[in-house]
């Protein structure tokens, strides 16, 4: 038996998730995962998604299950993780025409959200494109009783987390000169929000 890391959630999103990232994705090249986690999307969606050089990365406690993931499945395409912290710059160093993040925003305090969308304004070239799975209110308000009961247990893990309001994370990306392209429903009460990096 494995002793890979193992999250159930990414088992159960991976395939809405992908049927979005096969459109968004299909004149990319080179993906940045931000927060790579387990590393099950990593070799789901690089053995999918074969055109795109995947680059893993994590804060440096999660390299070693990513690593196991990535070492069984024996991709070309997806590349071994690199340290990230969002409120460090050397990530930003790199450059990606996609970057890509799933449920990481709400573990996030707000201050490193900021970090997020300004790493990714410097790592994107005219042209880049976003995709940011995860729960967000609109207009102030839980979409979802289930959303709100996640709020409350995020909040009470650590009060600096939480569902993180659509507008405000918009107004982040647009100062970085991101569009907003998609807001796509998914299941469980969950978005994917896609941006495109414009001029």
């Amino acid at each position: 038996m494995s002793d890979k890391p193992f999250a159930e959630s990414c088992v159960q999103n991976r395939d809405p998730i992908l049927a979005v990232l096969r459109e968004i994705f299909a004149d990319r090249r080179s993906v940045l995962e931000i927060g790579s986690g387990t590393g099950q999307h990593a070799v789901y969606f690089g053995a999918e998604l074969p055109h795109l050089v995947w680059q893993t990365a994590d804060v440096p406690q999660q390299h070693p299950g990513i690593r196991q993931w990535l070492d069984e499945a024996a991709l070309p395409n997806v590349l071994p993780p690199i340290a990230l912290d969002v409120s460090q710059t050397a990530w930003r160093n790199g450059r990606y025409d996609a970057v890509f993040s799933a449920n990481t925003l709400h573990i996030m305090g707000w201050p490193e959200v900021e970090r997020f969308f300004e790493g990714i304004g410097d790592v994107f070239e005219a042209g880049g494109v976003l995709a940011v799975y995860g729960p967000f209110n609109y207009n102030g308000a839980f979409t979802s009783e289930s959303n709100a009961r996640f709020d409350a247990w995020l909040k009470a893990r650590d009060p600096a987390s939480g569902v993180r309001d659509f507008e405000a994370v918009d107004a982040l990306a647009r100062a970085q000169g991101l569009v907003l392209q998609r807001d796509i429903a998914m299941p469980a009460n969950n978005r994917t929000l896609v941006w495109r990096r414009t001029g």
